[in-house]
């Protein structure tokens, strides 16, 4: 209940600071990720396709349900003189036959062509069931359509969600890089002024002055540069979590990973069958299978049809017509013995699908060999990225140590401007290269606990 009135509450500020746009919005990592999973359009079109397959799978039993149909008809009968023929002759012998019973005479009076005559009124209401074990199949595979539609989700899901924290990650690297190219500018400006003043004191020559000026105004378009794609890569980084495009984002946070203790032969062992892409083949393979068996249903047993029809009818050939029911109740056991020729279009389409089974079978020892590929490619970056973060430690410390150095000497007049620049782009490499491999670290391991659907905090040093 609190984490729900916590969410509900940050929504609200947020959407608050996001309309009246009256400051940046700051987001950590598991805010944006919150974002994403309410406001991505790729999930909210992921979220559709399941409640689709959902509606499937509850209302597969439809197919057990009749067809009933209702209509009601007036017909106008064009030629009707035969019917008042027949009609009169049965009416005039119904007259003799009472005259010679009674003894009485008794006349009849001939019906004449009317309006009326020519109309008749009929309605019918009809059911009908059609019922086939190769509905049991059907129905099975609808279930196991949905069940596959859920693995999809999730993995559509965690997919986007990886994707979105790895952006977030690779935007604080920019940030990261763009900050030390700032740092980097500002020196410049720093000895850029320096250089001015001890001109104008008479303690270096002019071409000293005009090096450190150029290198200042070379260094402002490529941090200008940087900063325009860390702005598009931002307004990239707002669309994807459902934000308006524009809005100002800090992010929030630092690139440390978390490191752990895996190895690649202790993970399949425990992991391989959690794979969401495992699990999304076996579910095809499920389904193929349902449709199969509702073919076969439906090639080698009889199908069973039930109809009933109630179809009240009134003529108007003479006052004492009254409805009639000319419904009937039929009963049929059908068998297309077409469908059991192995030439039959029934039967191809069988073979087809047994083909496509082993085509799906061939494709889980392929995924199966892959994910090795993958956890043992992923297990062996995280090492060497873990290598490469302690290496680049302890370089970025010798490297700091020789530019204070270089700076020293340099403002003492003691070092050229080219090996003051060289020590600071060596320590700008040290710095950058440990963040890259920090980075480097952190997707690797998102990508390992993805291929294995696994949280691997359990594994933390």
């Amino acid at each position: 209940m609190k984490k729900i009135f916590a969410s509900a509450l940050f929504a609200a500020l947020f959407a608050a600071t996001v309309f009246a746009q009256a400051e940046t919005v700051a987001l950590t990592v598991d805010q944006a990720l919150e974002l994403a999973a309410e406001r991505n359009r790729t999930l909210k079109s992921a979220e559709i396709d399941l409640e689709i397959k959902e509606r499937a799978s509850k209302y597969s039993w439809n197919v057990f349900f009749p067809t009933v149909q209702a209509s009601f008809t007036a017909a106008r009968t064009t030629d009707i003189d035969g019917t008042l023929e027949q009609l009169n002759s049965m009416s005039q012998m119904a007259a003799t036959l009472q005259t010679l019973t009674t003894k009485n005479q008794t006349y009849y009076i001939p019906v004449t062509a009317q309006e009326k005559h020519h109309w008749a009124l009929v309605g019918n209401i009809g059911a009908s069931l059609n019922l086939s074990l190769a509905y049991i199949g059907q129905i099975q595979a609808a279930k196991a359509d949905y069940e596959g539609g859920k693995i999809t989700w999730e993995k559509s899901q965690k997919e986007t969600l990886m994707n979105i924290k790895k952006l977030f990650y690779g935007l604080l690297l920019q940030q990261e890089a763009l900050a030390v190219k700032n740092a980097t500018l500002e020196n410049a400006r720093q000895r850029a002024s320096q250089a001015e003043a001890n001109y104008r004191n008479g303690l270096i020559p002019e071409l000293r002055l005009l090096n450190a000026q150029v290198t200042y105004e070379n260094q402002k378009p490529e941090v200008e540069s940087a900063e325009q794609s860390l702005n598009q890569q931002l307004d990239t980084f707002a669309f994807l979590i459902g934000l308006p495009v524009g809005t100002k984002i800090q992010l929030v946070g630092s690139i440390e990973p978390v490191y752990v203790n895996v190895d690649s032969d202790g993970l399949l062992e425990k992991y391989s069958e959690s794979s969401l892409d495992i699990r999304s083949l076996q579910s095809n393979i499920e389904v193929l299978k349902c449709n199969l068996s509702a073919l076969n249903f439906s090639s080698f047993t009889p199908a069973l049809a039930l109809n009933y029809g109630w179809q009240p009818t009134k003529s108007f050939f003479s006052d004492s017509s009254k409805w009639t029911d000319q419904g009937n109740l039929t009963i049929t056991l059908a068998w297309n013995l077409t469908n059991m020729l192995p030439f039959s279009a029934n039967r191809q389409k069988a073979k087809d699908l047994q083909a496509n089974l082993k085509k799906l079978e061939l494709a889980m020892e392929t995924l199966k060999e892959n994910q090795k590929v993958q956890v043992k490619k992923a297990v062996d970056t995280l090492n060497q990225a873990r290598k490469q973060i302690d290496s680049m430690g302890r370089n970025i410390t010798l490297a700091q140590r020789a530019y204070d150095s270089s700076a020293r000497s340099y403002r003492n007049g003691a070092t050229e401007l080219l090996d003051l620049r060289d020590s600071e782009s060596q320590l700008n490499q040290a710095k950058l290269g440990q963040l890259n491999q920090k980075f480097n670290y952190i997707s690797a391991l998102m990508d390992l606990e993805y291929t294995l659907n696994a949280d691997l905090s359990a594994y933390k040093e």
